[in-house]
């Protein structure tokens, strides 16, 4: 197994600071105190992939997009493909597109590694040209690669998926989660499961790769896109599935917000999840919510709206309660779409999960991706989740 390595250095920054994604947004999240995520996210894969397959031959970027924590983990680089200066592939256009793999900062002086935020999306498209070369030409210094395995979101799917179909390269991908919008289905579900992918697929299979508008998506509207259709390698249960609409949940929203209503004046502090589920519980307390944001509700008022994971840390008070749903098929309680609820924000917290039918109906187990494997571990097994005004259902984390 030849496995081509690329990472997104500035993917999923924004989301504990509360920008809902990087893209056009790096400088201000730093601003903001945000910390680089795709690193650790791209550690770990990368160990668990030298435990169970140190034979495996490994291709990396070069840094920030790779090299050194390849070589951390153990892996000698076949190769290490610079996308920095003339073009690997032989295209000397060193424009960037739309940016999803970076923001863009001043060139670097000659000679000099860029730092992550001046990594763009071209510097991805170029590691992967070089990867696999095209349907006419071979690689660049070597055999293609038999798997390209990438770090990042939506938008480093998406530069992975087009620089491919361009080649006309039958190059599985497959993506190590680590943005703070998951909506495509060729990621696996941590880094570890990509890890275990990359080492024991026997097949692929055709998959979307989605984005969004991620301006609109601060705004609170979302509205998945197809971008490609990409080969990914497949292993059941190790991968998500791409989010499906839920049913209706006016009974349960209604039941959920009488519940906290019964505790107003008890100094309870609710930490109430994105998405439209929970969305309608705001409703029902009667304020107007951050549809994709994390809003915190304690004896009958808005504490924080749309708050960040410091602005969350600071309103929680003796008593705290996660109220949070499941998003779509995938089912990750944490660890898409609600970063800000971070380690840190759980481990003071009660959890309570609230989800429709329909959405249960689509979802084998729950997961969540912290970030803190041992808090998943915590969380691992039986939880009983809200279906109704009266209603639960038992539901396994996985």
């Amino acid at each position: 197994m030849h496995v081509g390595f690329v990472m997104n250095p500035v993917a999923g920054m924004g989301g504990r600071v509360g920008l809902k994604g990087t893209d056009g947004k790096v400088a201000e999240a730093i601003a903001r105190g945000a910390e680089p995520r795709a690193p650790d996210r791209a550690r770990r894969a990368l160990e668990r992939l030298a435990a169970i397959a140190p034979e495996a031959t490994v291709s990396t970027a070069a840094d920030p997009m790779g090299e050194r924590l390849v070589r951390a983990a153990g892996f000698e680089p076949a190769r290490v493909v610079d996308p920095f200066g003339d073009d690997p592939t032989g295209d000397s256009d060193s424009s960037s597109d739309s940016g999803s793999s970076g923001d863009g900062d001043d060139p670097p002086g000659d000679g000099d590694p860029p730092g992550p935020t001046a990594t763009t999306a071209e510097h991805t498209a170029r590691v992967v040209r070089a990867f696999v070369g095209s349907a006419a030409d071979p690689p660049v210094d070597g055999d293609p690669v038999d798997l390209i395995l990438f770090v990042g979101g939506d938008g480093t799917a998406t530069d992975v998926a087009a620089t491919l179909e361009a080649a006309g390269s039958e190059v599985p991908m497959l993506g190590v989660p680590a943005g703070v919008k998951v909506y495509s289905s060729v990621f696996a579900v941590s880094p570890e499961d990509a890890a275990e992918v990359a080492a024991a697929f026997s097949r692929t299979e055709r998959r979307e790769v989605m984005d969004i508008d991620e301006d609109a998506y601060r705004e609170g509207e979302v509205h998945p896109e197809l971008r490609a259709v990409a080969r990914v390698p497949v292993a059941d249960d190790l991968q998500s599935s791409k989010q499906t609409a839920s049913g209706t949940v006016e009974s349960l929203a209604e039941g959920v917000a009488d519940d906290i209503r019964e505790r107003d004046g008890e100094g309870v502090t609710f930490v109430l999840g994105p998405g439209s589920t929970v969305g309608a519980i705001k409703d029902e307390l009667g304020f107007e919510p951050s549809p994709i944001g994390v809003d915190v509700w304690r004896d009958g008022e808005v504490v924080a709206l749309d708050a960040t994971e410091a602005e969350i840390l600071d309103a929680l008070g003796e008593e705290n309660v996660i109220v949070v749903s499941p998003i779509g098929g995938q089912g990750f309680v944490f660890g898409r779409g609600n970063p800000q609820l971070s380690p840190a924000v759980i481990r003071r917290c009660d959890l309570r999960i609230v989800a429709s039918r329909a959405k249960l109906d689509d979802v084998r187990a729950l997961r969540v991706d912290t970030d803190d494997p041992e808090l998943d571990a915590e969380l691992a097994g039986w939880v009983r989740v809200r279906v109704g005004k009266f209603e639960t259902r038992m539901m396994k984390i996985a």
